[in-house]
């Protein structure tokens, strides 16, 4: 069988192929990302609707010459397929292998590591003005997704790149909209006329010939501009774009390799920004992701042949737990509404949504604009449940201090991923939640430590008047018979598991069940541990420490999230502001680096986070 994918050893392969060459390797790229999507999960829909857009811009460009920039990077499998990375393609997403994501220390064709949305246009902007002022003459794009557009980081580049009137070229990905034979016919030959130097030569002297006729010239020519204008408003759909300073062509049809080979390579010697609307489909050329968009877009393994996910794991996520809470929540207190920045399914207010069209809000990719709108929806007595991904919530940290904090303002935060997330890696793992919400007067941080305490501190959140936030890992809720209880919520108090002798362990969240395995097991090598649920990541019990203290002269602090100034540093400050009698405070968690990717059990383990980890740690201890 012919093969021609194991031959492309880098983009200037492709730019030797002839078009029904690139097509063949179209489909040869489709079914090698199907095949390993299939096997290590990954993001299927966006890189099956980008191959000939990806093949296009390769044909007509010179990587790494010329930058091309990715937003949020989860449609870059084919570029990395063409840049020389074939033979590592079985690694993607696995524990020591390729990136999920652009990332400049992968592959010099990587122009910019990226991860969430939004930045590829600033980006982009800084390498061309980069490139401007070493007066070097390479091509700089950025491809971006109609959903990332929804981001304001984008529209502030855009904004800027049209005032500099550099040479950059931005891909608007489109693919939300079906292609209309008609309006896809008339914007193509519009795009093709406008991209014709003799179109552009011929309007500048027609222009200049009217302003020289005597007397009339001068109108003329201005209520022609005047006409022109009014026509693009009814005819052109990019004027937006034109408005803030860039050219735009299109839209075209991203998967028609001859219209996108042409149009690149006509708009590659124009000078100035320029805007390329390419319209595309979401997992073209796989059935199942063709009409099952959100699955697809980012899946776990599959079965190529039904489309069948796969499940790991029995019982309800955290994610699950929250969701179906804040449904039974909301079913009894009409005020309360819920927010997502454009992760419906992510965040698990897909079915909330269905419940309660009305207090629904999608916002699209704009993490602020969720947070406080969320403050102005709460001062109408309104309750606003925002739910976001850790990692994403960094976006909004202004928001989260100037306008609900500061303000004192009912707001819940529904805190997913919270911790570490696995094979997507360090752009998204959530692990500066609890530092950068430390440090935040009156905010209240509470982490659950099974399905059943998220219900309760959900229902507690809603009911205090004052900004909560409750953050929870990607992980099954499960529920060791040690941390059963009915012992509700009250503010700012932990929980004692048990007290040791030798040595307790004051757990937040995610690692007290690892705590409970770490006290069962030391204890068959006689050493009395003792565990605490803090429940409370802010404030921290007071109590419960200075329990913990003159029960044993050891204690651990463990967290799933990054050591700098988290729960273990306020301990630590507690120990010595309040004198507790401890010989020993051990911080544990997520140390100052970040972490690659890799499965989410592989990475806990690397950082002794653990239950062999942790019982290793303790046993230096208090053998010390």
């Amino acid at each position: 069988m012919k093969t021609m994918l194991k031959n492309i050893q880098g983009p200037e392969d492709v730019r030797k192929l002839a078009i029904p060459e690139l097509e063949f390797l179209a489909q040869e790229l489709r079914e090698e990302i199907i095949s390993r999507v299939s096997q290590n999960g990954g993001h299927l829909g966006p890189n099956l609707g980008v191959v000939e857009l990806t093949l296009a811009l390769h044909h007509t460009f010179s990587s790494p010459t010329d930058k091309i920039v990715w937003d949020v990077g989860h449609q870059a499998y084919v570029h990395k397929l063409l840049t020389g990375r074939h033979k590592d393609f079985s690694t993607l997403r696995q524990y020591k292998g390729m990136s999920g994501f652009p990332k400049i220390s992968e592959s010099s064709h990587d122009a910019f590591g990226v991860g969430h949305a939004s930045t590829s246009i600033s980006a982009a902007l800084g390498l061309a003005l980069g490139r401007d002022q070493r007066k070097e003459k390479n091509h700089v794009l950025a491809v971006i997704g109609d959903g990332s557009l929804t981001g304001g980081l984008a529209y502030e580049a855009l904004n800027y790149a049209g005032h500099t009137k550099t040479n950059l070229m931005v891909v608007l990905n489109d693919n939300e909209m079906s292609i209309d034979r008609n309006v896809g016919a008339l914007s193509h030959n519009l795009s093709r006329v406008r991209l014709d130097p003799s179109y552009s030569k011929m309007k500048q002297d027609v222009e200049s010939f009217l302003r020289k006729v005597p007397a009339i010239g001068s109108t003329v020519a201005k209520n022609l501009e005047l006409f022109k204008e009014r026509l693009k408003y009814l005819v052109v759909p990019g004027v937006f774009f034109e408005e803030l300073g860039f050219r735009y062509f299109g839209p075209i049809d991203g998967h028609d390799l001859p219209a996108l080979i042409e149009v690149f390579e006509k708009a590659r010697d124009l000078e100035g920004p320029i805007l390329i609307h390419v319209l595309t489909q979401k997992g073209k050329g796989y059935k199942p992701a063709e009409v099952n968009a959100p699955t697809f877009h980012g899946v776990g393994p599959f079965c190529i042949d039904t489309g069948e996910v796969v499940r790991n794991g029995d019982g309800s996520t955290y994610t699950q737990v929250f969701s179906e809470t804040l449904i039974e929540l909301a079913k009894e207190d009409e005020s309360i509404v819920a927010i997502t920045a454009a992760m419906p399914d992510g965040t698990g207010l897909r079915n909330f949504a269905k419940e309660f069209p009305k207090r629904y809000y999608d916002v699209g990719i704009a993490e602020g604009n969720a947070v406080t709108m969320a403050a102005g929806l709460s001062l109408t007595g309104v309750k606003p449940v925002v739910a976001i991904y850790s990692t994403f919530l960094q976006r909004a940290y202004d928001s989260i201090i100037h306008d609900v904090a500061l303000q004192k303002l009912p707001v819940v935060f529904g805190i997913d991923r919270a911790g570490i997330v696995g094979e997507d890696g360090p752009t998204h793992h959530g692990a500066f939640d609890l530092s950068y919400l430390q440090a935040v007067p009156d905010l209240t941080i509470l982490a659950p430590s099974t399905g059943a305490e998220l219900k309760k501190m959900m229902s507690w959140a809603v009911k205090q008047g004052m900004p909560v936030a409750i953050r929870y890992p990607r992980a099954v809720a499960t529920e060791p018979e040690e941390l059963k209880t009915d012992e509700e919520i009250s503010y700012g108090k932990g929980r004692i598991i048990r007290l040791g002798k030798d040595i307790n362990i004051a757990a937040v969240g995610s690692m007290t069940e690892a705590a409970v395995e770490v006290m069962k097991e030391l204890a068959k090598v006689g050493i009395d541990c003792g565990v605490a649920d803090l429940r409370f990541a802010k404030p921290i019990d007071k109590e419960v420490l200075r329990i913990l203290a003159a029960s044993a002269p050891n204690l651990i602090s463990l967290e799933e999230s990054t050591i700098v100034g988290g729960v273990g540093s306020r301990i630590l400050e507690m120990a010595q502001s309040e004198k507790l009698p401890l010989k020993k405070v051990e911080v544990m968690g997520i140390p100052d680096e970040f972490i690659e990717h890799g499965s989410r059990k592989q990475l806990l383990k690397d950082m002794g986070l653990d239950a062999e980890g942790i019982i290793k740690k303790a046993r230096e201890i208090v053998q010390k």
